[in-house]
């Protein structure tokens, strides 16, 4: 059940939300952190400490992994709705997280590969289900629902601006394994907050949806069998390709986990839209869920190489000469989270006034703008990469604020959109194929940065952005028709 509208404590909203920012701050922390330093350091030389990868072989590796930490979402969500709620799910998660950074801080390759799984599993226990119980705050009348997830984004980036900070210089200029021990010891510090800061939320998302105990019992037989399959196979893949016994590559796990996406993604959709359990209602909600899915893909497809393409030429194309100021290339990823700190209450602000006003965009209108902006991003990069030697560090940062300004007009209007549209008995759920759409998109932009050295950096740039920004104007002329599919509450929510 939602706090009440009267709860006003943490600035202006329910007194709950404070714990779910810190508890997203660092787990956010421990994530950016960690992934400011991932393809680095497969691609950095074995004499420098690195794996000594390919471009290919990283970016493979580097979209496969970002891309699982949020496909395991919907397992996560299903696990929450149906056995044991959002609120344990958030704890579980962040214990597997934890431990899964301090694996990594050991420098044998077993344990590395190990770490990535462990926070695999651990994130998509807890990403999805801390925006959940976000939603729970909040009735659907109430008006402070983008504005609460738009704070409670300055939360998730001001951990992923003093991450890069602290665990790249960690990892650059000491020691990598170092880097990721303090993404560890980040996560850490979220469980406890989490723990000490649990009385806050009262019983909001205690527990899983109602069921009777002959459905329970189902539904725990088969998380039991899909569980014990999953892991099963996770051991026999991770010892055999270790021992040479199976005879297979990260590289070819990387390719089978694009099927993977392709079959649960349209496997998904096909059951969800041909399921006959929907009302008229429900089923044109749905239909609008399909088209923000398209639409986050794809922008996150652009988006998300600021951890591959955009770390890469911020390593080996950009100056980090600043005012006679040295600094390890991995600190512009905490551009994009600067500039979201700044801006995140400016945009909570204005969709409150807009709102007021009647004036406030469809959530249609708003993606086709994260599009465009997404695009101008790169368009941007085609100039430096053109004129060829280190370019200066202010272009990355145009890019990075451009990224930025297309990400405030999409991703919390997305959770809070998906929270509202999706039906009540599969919220968890609905925010796993939210977070469905970031794991295409990070997969996507893994490949791409393993065409780095083999496109010219103007043409990728360029065929980058123009994608974008074309997709993102077919969106705005279309956003008029789709927001006819949105009853009147919902979309004028929405």
């Amino acid at each position: 059940m939602a706090q009440t509208a009267q709860d006003r404590s943490f600035f202006g909203h329910p007194r709950g939300l404070s714990t779910l920012f810190f508890t997203e701050m660092w787990e956010r922390f421990s994530y950016y952190g960690m992934r400011a330093l991932l393809l680095l350091y497969m691609v950095a030389p074995v004499s420098a400490g690195g794996l000594g990868f390919s471009d290919s072989d990283g970016g493979a590796i580097y979209g496969l992994y970002t891309s699982m930490v949020y496909l395991m979402t919907l397992p996560g969500g299903w696990l929450a709705d149906r056995l044991i709620g959002p609120r344990r799910a958030v704890l579980y998660g962040g214990v597997f997280i934890a431990a899964g950074h301090f694996s990594m801080a050991a420098a044998v390759l077993p344990m590395f590969y190990l770490g990535l799984f462990l926070i695999v599993i651990g994130t998509g226990l807890l990403k999805g289900n801390v925006s959940v119980i976000v939603g729970k705050l909040y009735t659907a009348e109430d008006n402070r629902r983008d504005a609460g997830f738009s704070i409670f984004y300055m939360g998730i980036n001001l951990g992923a601006f003093l991450a890069p900070i602290i665990c790249g210089y960690l990892g650059q200029q000491i020691n990598w394994h170092l880097g990721f021990a303090a993404a560890g010891v980040g996560m850490t510090l979220g469980l406890i907050q989490y723990v000490l800061g649990g009385s806050k939320l009262g019983d909001v998302g205690q527990h899983p949806a109602p069921a009777t105990p002959d459905q329970r019992a189902r539904w725990r037989r088969q998380a039991q069998i899909a569980g014990g399959v999953f892991f099963a196979l996770a051991l026999i893949i991770g010892v055999g390709a270790y021992t040479g016994t199976i005879p297979i590559t990260a590289r070819q796990i990387a390719d089978a986990a694009g099927v993977l996406l392709l079959t649960v993604t349209v496997g998904f959709f096909g059951w969800l839209y041909s399921s006959s359990e929907w009302t008229a209602e429900e089923r044109k909600r749905l239909y609008v869920i399909g088209v923000l899915f398209l639409a986050a893909s794809l922008f996150w497809s652009v988006f998300e190489q600021a951890g591959s393409t955009l770390n890469l030429f911020a390593e080996r194309n950009t100056a980090t000469t600043l005012l006679g100021f040295d600094f390890p290339s991995s600190w512009f990823q905490s551009m994009n989270s600067f500039f979201l700190w700044i801006f995140a209450p400016v945009m909570a602000w204005v969709w409150v006034r807009m709102s007021a006003a009647g004036t406030e965009p469809s959530a249609p209108t708003k993606f086709g703008w994260g599009l465009v902006f997404a695009g101008l991003g790169f368009a941007i990069l085609v100039i430096p990469a053109s004129q060829g030697g280190q370019a200066s560090p202010m272009w990355l940062t145009a890019t990075y604020f451009l990224h930025t300004i297309g990400e405030l007009v999409l991703s919390p209007v997305g959770l809070s959109a998906m929270t509202l549209l999706a039906p009540p008995r599969i919220g968890g759920l609905m925010m796993g194929i939210w977070f469905l759409a970031t794991s295409i998109g990070n997969f996507v932009g893994g490949r791409v940065a393993g065409l780095y050295e083999s496109f010219a950096l103007p043409t990728l740039f360029g065929a980058v952005a123009g994608f974008s920004i074309a997709l993102g104007i077919i969106l705005l002329i279309a956003a008029p028709s789709i927001r006819k599919l949105m009853p009147a509450q919902v979309s004028k929510a929405a």
